[in-house]
C-alpha cells in the first residue's frame, strides 16, 4: 500500500526568498557587470588575506591643521623612485656591463635605434637628478618643522639612510654609459672616497674590485646600483612609511596647539 506524500513544511520567515526587485530582470550593463566582478574579486582576495584593515589604518588617518604642499615632499620622492625603478627595468633589458664596448654599443643602440630608446633613457638620466633634488628638500622640510624630534627620531635616521642611498645610487649610475666623462668623473669620486678616515682605502677597492679600475669594476658598479641599493631604498621606504603611519605628521611650527576648555579647572 503506497502512503499519501505530505507537503513540505513552510519555511520560516528569516529563510523565505525577498521578492524581486522592480527591474532585476533587465541585463546588466557591461559597466555594471565589470564594476561589479572588480568588487567580487577584491572581495573574494580581502577575504583570504585580510588586507582591508592594514590598508585602511594606513590610509585613513589624521591630518594635521595647516597641512600643506611641503608635505608633498615626501610623496614626491617616492613617486620618482618608483619612475626610476621602472625606467631602469627598460634599460636594463639593453643594457651590457661590458667594460671592452659593450657598454657603450648597447647604450649607442638603446639612445639611436631602439623605440623610444632615447626618450626612456632621458627619463632615467634627469630623473636621478629630479630624485636628489626632491629627497634633500624632503630632508630640509623634515628638519625646519621640527619632525626629527621625539618620537620621530628613529624615522629621522631612517631619512638620512634614505638620503646615502639615493647619493649611492646616483653615483653608481653614472659609470654605466662608460664614456670618457663618466670614467674619469667615477675615477675622481672613488679617489675621494678614498681620502676618507680608516674606512676610506677600504670603500675604494670594494668599488673598483680591487686597487685599480679593471674589467670587474663596471659590473660591479651595474650591480649595487641594479640589486643593492634599489633593493635596500625599498625597504627602508616601507620602514619609513609604517612610523609615518604609526606616529603621524607634525603639524607647520607657526601654529600653535589650541588649548581644549574642557580641560581647564577654576583656579581657587
Amino acid at each position: 500500500m503506497k502512503l499519501p506524500k505530505l507537503p513540505a513544511p513552510p519555511l520560516p520567515e528569516a529563510l523565505q526568498p525577498s521578492p524581486p526587485r522592480p527591474g532585476a530582470d533587465k541585463p546588466k550593463k557591461p559597466l555594471e557587470q565589470a564594476k561589479e566582478a572588480g568588487i567580487s574579486a577584491v572581495d573574494w582576495v580581502d577575504e583570504r588575506t585580510a588586507l582591508s584593515g592594514s590598508l585602511r589604518w594606513m590610509l585613513f588617518r589624521k591630518v594635521p591643521k595647516g597641512t600643506n604642499w611641503f608635505y608633498t615632499l615626501g610623496s614626491a620622492s617616492m613617486f620618482a623612485f618608483l619612475s626610476q625603478a621602472m625606467t631602469g627595468v627598460f634599460l636594463a633589458m639593453y643594457y651590457r656591463p661590458d667594460a671592452a664596448g659593450g657598454a657603450y654599443e648597447s647604450v649607442r643602440h638603446l639612445t639611436n635605434e631602439v623605440f623610444l630608446g632615447e626618450f626612456v633613457r632621458g627619463m632615467h638620466r634627469w630623473g636621478s637628478s629630479v630624485m636628489v633634488i626632491l629627497v634633500f628638500l624632503h630632508m630640509g622640510r623634515t628638519f625646519f618643522f621640527g619632525a626629527y624630534k621625539y618620537p620621530r627620531e628613529l624615522n629621522w635616521i631612517i631619512g638620512v639612510v634614505l638620503l646615502i642611498l639615493t647619493m649611492t645610487m646616483s653615483f653608481t649610475g653614472y659609470l654605466l654609459p662608460f664614456d670618457q666623462r663618466s670614467y674619469w668623473a667615477t675615477v675622481v669620486g672613488v679617489n675621494i672616497n678614498g681620502t676618507g678616515p680608516h674606512l676610506g682605502p677600504y670603500l675604494s677597492d670594494f668599488l673598483r674590485g680591487g686597487a685599480e679600475f679593471n674589467a670587474t669594476t663596471l659590473p660591479r658598479f651595474y650591480a649595487i646600483h641594479m640589486l643593492l641599493v634599489p633593493g635596500a631604498i625599498a625597504a627602508m621606504i616601507g620602514a619609513h612609511l609604517y612610523l609615518v603611519a604609526r606616529q603621524g605628521t607634525t603639524a607647520p611650527p607657526w601654529l600653535k596647539a589650541e588649548p581644549d576648555e574642557n580641560l581647564r579647572t577654576d583656579e581657587v
